[in-house]
Parts: structure tokens; C-alpha cells; sequence
């Protein structure tokens, strides 16, 4: 094992006391709220945040909220089941496609795939947005192109103009904002907060929307590596078809996963790579260590870095000026 392989692992059974403690701290003490609300999709993340706050706050204080809408995966909503039942917590399941479908979200985003795709039908085909292959494999811009999936014909793929591009992602943004908007409606209804599921990978390299998705009162693993994720996963008895199901942004019809849509590198060496890179090691050292190329680890801390500053503006705090 890899010098960074053993660095990566975190003593899970001190790591579960440390956060549930913060947890009960924050929740109870400082916001003086009555429990918790946790956004439940299906994934990793969620589950292990669900795990978590009932390791903290106790069964009968935790509420998971399913939100589907009409691009969602129904693996989505039937696992979100299975968690609420495993960890035995009252799950409300609130369907946002009407609210959606009110904002205007469908149509705009109808409006902007035609812009690539005029005779896309919105009933019948799939989309979703990618960026180039894998990074280790070749140097590439991150430039999305959008897909487009039609029963009994093969796969299209075409690079996105920047109008096509921004209008889809504005009208996606509106799906995690209604769930932000529904999750504080129940917290609020029951004097509880609202707890977040960012992991370090989300947060710092900016897969996220702002007011969405990282809308919350407290984020419990926004510290952690996805592969830090996991191994609480298996401590906390997640349930193995969450643990072994594929990372997705389960934002669009033909569904991404995160790997393709936004990270270009698998979570297991992308990690590591991050890890050695905060560490101060260099390019070459973190190579050896994985048993990978110095230009393919140089493109991977590139990105990194680019992403992490590009999206600097959606962890910034509301500005003002001094009086």
C-alpha cells in the first residue's frame, strides 16, 4: 500500500465521536434547535449525514426529505426509502416537479438545449452535461458538451456555445434551490436545522450551487475526501446498494455521473492526488507513491487548483463595506 493510500484513512469509530459530538453542540446547544433535517437522494453523502445525525440527535429528532422532480432517477426516491427505514427516521418524500414546472425551470431548460439540439424532444430524449475524458489519460480544456440520448439511435455529443451552456445551468440551479427552499420549510416547521452533505470534494472544488445545494446550517463531513466518506459509510452500516451505487448529479434526464460531469478522475486516485498535493509533495513524489506518470498527476493538480479558484465567488459570504 501506498504511502498516501495509508495516509487517506481516518480512525473512523473517534471520527464518528467527533462529529456526532459537534453535531449535538451545534444543533442543541448553540442554535438551540430541536433536531435535524437532512436532504436524502439516494447517495453516499446523504446517507452517511443521515447516519450520522441519528448517531447524534437520536432517531426521533431526524427527518429525511426525499425531493424527486421529472429528471430524477426513481433509484433515487427507492433508496432514500431504504435509508430512512435502515436508520429509522421519518422520511417525507416532497415531489418539486410542480414547483418547477411553475418556476419555469423545464421550459427554460427546453429552450436552452435547443439551442444545440432544435429538434430535441423533451418527452422522448435524454440529455446530460460532460466534460472530456478521463484527465489521466490526455490533457484537455474543461469545455461541457451536452448529450443527447434517442431511443434506437446512437449517441450524439456536441460542445455547448456559452449561451446554451448558462442556460442550462441556470435552470438546473432552480432544481437545488427549490430543494433548499422545501428542506428549511419542514426544519422551520419543527424548530430544527437544516444539516448540508457537502463533502471536501464539493465544497472546495466548487460542485455546488450556491444558495442550493450548500444552503444549510451546518455541513458534518465538508472536511472529508469522498473516499473518507466511504469508510464511514461502512462503519455506520450504510446500506451496501448506497455504498456500491455510482456517484451521480442526478440533475439531468440521462443521468451523469460525477466522474463524467464534473471530477474527470476516479474519487480513489483523485483523492490521494489532492491529499499528496496539501501535503506539500511534489509532482513526482505523489507519482511514484501511486504508481502513475509525473504529467498525469501535474494535469490532476492543475485542475485542482483552477477549480478550486474559479469557483472562489460561491464560497464567499454575502459582501458589504465597512462602516
Amino acid at each position: 500500500m501506498s504511502t498516501l493510500s495509508d495516509a487517506m484513512q481516518i480512525p473512523v469509530e473517534e471520527e464518528v465521536f467527533r462529529i456526532s459530538e459537534w453535531l449535538k453542540k451545534y444543533v442543541f446547544q448553540e442554535f438551540k434547535r430541536r433536531g435535524g433535517v437532512v436532504g436524502v437522494s439516494g447517495g453516499i453523502d446523504s446517507a452517511v449525514v443521515l447516519a450520522l445525525s441519528v448517531h447524534a440527535l437520536g432517531k426521533d429528532k431526524v427527518t429525511a426529505l426525499s425531493m424527486p422532480e421529472k429528471d430524477s432517477s426513481p433509484d433515487s426516491k427507492n433508496l432514500a426509502v431504504e435509508i430512512a427505514d435502515q436508520f429509522g427516521v421519518q422520511l417525507v418524500i416532497n415531489d418539486i416537479f410542480p414547483a418547477l414546472s411553475a418556476l419555469g425551470c423545464y421550459d427554460s431548460l427546453t429552450e436552452s438545449i435547443k439551442e444545440i439540439y432544435p429538434d430535441y424532444d423533451p418527452d422522448h430524449d435524454k440529455v446530460k452535461l460532460v466534460l472530456p475524458d478521463n484527465l489521466l489519460d490526455k490533457p484537455s480544456l474543461n469545455v461541457f458538451s451536452l448529450v443527447l440520448m434517442r431511443t434506437g439511435q446512437p449517441e450524439q455529443r456536441k460542445i455547448l456555445s456559452p449561451r446554451a451552456y448558462l442556460g442550462i445551468v441556470a435552470a438546473s440551479n432552480m432544481k437545488q434551490r427549490t430543494r433548499m427552499l422545501s428542506l428549511y420549510h419542514h426544519a422551520e416547521k419543527r424548530n430544527y436545522a437544516v444539516i448540508g452533505t457537502a463533502n471536501k470534494n464539493e465544497h472546495d472544488q466548487g460542485f455546488f450551487v450556491k444558495y442550493g445545494d450548500g444552503g444549510a446550517d451546518l455541513q458534518p463531513i465538508r472536511h472529508l475526501y469522498k473516499s473518507q466518506v466511504y469508510q464511514l459509510a461502512r462503519y455506520l452500516n450504510v446500506p451496501q446498494g448506497i455504498i456500491q451505487r455510482t456517484p451521480t448529479t442526478d440533475t439531468y434526464s440521462a443521468g451523469s455521473t460525477q466522474e463524467e460531469f464534473y471530477f474527470r478522475v476516479p474519487f480513489e486516485l483523485l483523492d490521494k492526488i489532492w491529499l499528496g498535493m496539501d501535503s506539500g509533495m511534489s509532482a513526482g513524489a505523489i507519482a511514484s507513491d501511486l504508481d502513475l506518470a509525473e504529467d498525469q498527476v501535474a494535469r490532476v493538480i492543475a485542475d485542482l487548483v483552477q477549480k478550486k479558484r474559479t469557483t472562489e465567488y460561491l464560497r464567499t459570504i454575502p459582501l458589504s463595506i465597512n462602516p
